[in-house]
């Protein structure tokens, strides 16, 4: 089974769930680069990330979908492997937790896993490919995604402005290949600048960490475009907002969706954390950016 054949077996339309919050705001600057969040911001995320990865409960959370707990029963029986859900789903969780801490120990402030080696090992396959395979099947269960609405013509026309473009996101390998499969291409092969991809899973880190936020402004001062001219676009004020701000980007909340749309109302580190604009309509971006 290929990666398009998974998709097409899990994947069906969703539609964001108003979030209930007011378009506001606008650019201080000129914007002369676009910079986005992918889940929750791009497509629709019924967990407003990667499923299950940071949140290492996700039996818990399954336990509340009987679909989804049938759905992962179906993997495992099509996989012939002799773990039950639950115990798959509690594997998964202590494997991820355990080289999350591992890689704590080794000072990284918020590590990121590679989810397809996790599974290698839960599974003990000897096949990268095949272990690829059955993370995607199990990501697009408990994590279902789709496009935001708009999403592909909004980047259509950013790309078409000449803005440079990228991406900083929490990612897994199967990432792009959303791209692909509902927008109809990789990322690089849409206009996104190969050099600001910025994929957590590639660093060794996840968001809010300021080395991914460093590395998008480092490439974009190659290019003559300082931090201040460049706009980030996230779902998530503690994860994107805040750390895009201390970069130095302006910083625009997308509050579309009220499943993915993370305010951390209570977190003393967003206290005083304001976006410069709130979206709630990607169609709305280009003009807001004069592309």
């Amino acid at each position: 089974m290929t990666f398009h054949d998974i998709f097409d077996r899990h994947s069906k339309p969703l539609e964001p769930v108003p979030a209930g919050l007011a378009p506001s705001g606008s650019c201080r600057r000129p914007v002369k680069a676009l910079l986005f969040d992918v889940y929750g911001t791009l497509f629709i995320s019924a967990s407003g990330d990667l499923g299950g990865i940071r949140d290492t409960s996700a039996s818990d959370d399954v336990n509340d979908f009987p679909e989804s707990w049938k759905a992962i029963e179906n993997l495992a029986a099509d996989w012939v492997l002799s773990l039950s859900p639950d115990k798959l789903l509690r594997a998964y969780a202590r494997a991820v937790e355990n080289e999350q801490d591992h890689l704590v120990r080794q000072g990284i402030d918020y590590p990121e896993i590679q989810i397809d080696q996790i599974w290698q090992r839960i599974l003990k396959l000897g096949d990268i490919e095949r272990s690829r395979r059955f993370a995607l099947h199990f990501e697009l269960i408990i994590n279902p995604v789709y496009p935001m609405p708009n999403a592909g013509r909004m980047l259509l026309r950013i790309h078409r402005s000449g803005l440079k473009t990228g991406i900083i996101s929490n990612a897994q390998f199967y990432t792009p290949l959303m791209f692909e499969y509902f927008l109809g291409n990789l990322p690089e092969n849409m206009g996104f600048d190969p050099a600001l991809l910025i994929y957590s899973y590639r660093h060794g880190r996840a968001k809010p960490s300021p080395l991914l936020f460093g590395a998008a402004a480092q490439t974009l001062r190659k290019y003559g475009i300082l931090p201040e001219n460049a706009l980030f676009l996230g779902n998530d004020m503690r994860n994107d907002i805040l750390p895009a701000q201390r970069t130095g980007f302006q910083t625009a909340l997308f509050a579309g969706d009220r499943r993915s749309l993370r305010l951390h109302r209570d977190d003393p580190c967003c206290r005083g954390v304001r976006p410069d604009i709130i979206i709630t309509d990607l169609s709305r971006l280009p003009e807001m950016v004069g592309a």
